[in-house]
């Protein structure tokens, strides 16, 4: 099959379920594509497919749920936010059917119990002013936000604890340094006061003199960095180091 393809799943009605190489995708096609989607998402998906990254084909199952109750969200006249909350309602209730989720939450009885369930490896190699941890992304979607993907830190996520960096344990080790680029920057940028998120309201402050002072993006300035690393594999080492210090 050619790229992004990567193999036929199944099929689901008049969709096509595929998996799809999401490291090819983000390079040439679009950073922000994540563990799934579908052409509301992204225009270049054809309209009766839907594309699941490789390192998620165990959970295919619940993503493919939520993308067929966003689509018929859509068809019924919801707005693309209006149909992710659904889509997510859908897959969070699937998910707490898992046996799998049932019998670890048996185990859960306090927080450093969760940690230590969800903590897998820490790479002691970036983890000089704060921990970077690889972590086991399901249960994180299972237990505390659906829309985990890939990496996180404690400047976004509130479950994250302080001082950590959290990174999938399924990212391949060809994608997993420009994972880690993309947190740490992000990391440190808003530990400097730069907000997540532009779409943020408090990311508009009112100088001295009445004039909003706007902040970029730390997510934004992130996804810059990481695709130009992408693109310049030779430079990824030098920014890394620069991050950790």
């Amino acid at each position: 099959m050619d790229k992004p393809y990567i193999k036929k799943i199944s099929e689901v009605g008049r969709f096509v379920v595929f998996l799809v190489d999401g490291k090819y995708i983000r390079v040439n096609k679009d950073e922000e594509f994540t563990n799934f989607a579908h052409h509301f998402d992204f225009k270049f998906i054809p309209e009766n497919e839907l594309w699941i990254d490789e390192p998620s084909e165990e959970e295919s199952t619940y993503f493919i749920d939520n993308m067929l109750a966003q689509i018929n969200a859509l068809n019924k006249g919801k707005s693309l936010h209006e149909a992710g909350i659904i889509g997510n309602m859908i897959e969070k209730k699937e998910r707490k059917k898992s046996e799998i989720i049932l019998k670890e939450l048996k185990r859960l009885n306090h927080k450093d119990d969760v940690l230590n369930l969800i903590h897998k490896k820490l790479i002691n190699k970036y983890s000089k002013n704060v921990k970077v941890w690889l972590v086991d992304g399901r249960l994180v979607r299972d237990l505390f936000f659906l829309d985990f993907v890939d990496g996180g830190h404690d400047k976004v996520y509130n479950f994250i604890p302080e001082g950590e960096v959290w990174i999938e344990e399924d990212v391949s080790l060809e994608e997993r340094k420009f994972v880690i680029l993309h947190e740490l920057h992000e990391r440190n940028l808003m530990d400097e006061g730069w907000f997540y998120s532009l779409k943020d309201k408090r990311s508009i402050l009112k100088s001295s003199n009445s004039k909003a002072k706007v902040y970029r993006s730390a997510h934004e300035d992130s996804s810059r960095v990481e695709h130009f690393c992408r693109i310049h594999k030779d430079k990824i080492d030098e920014y890394l180091e620069r991050e950790i210090k």
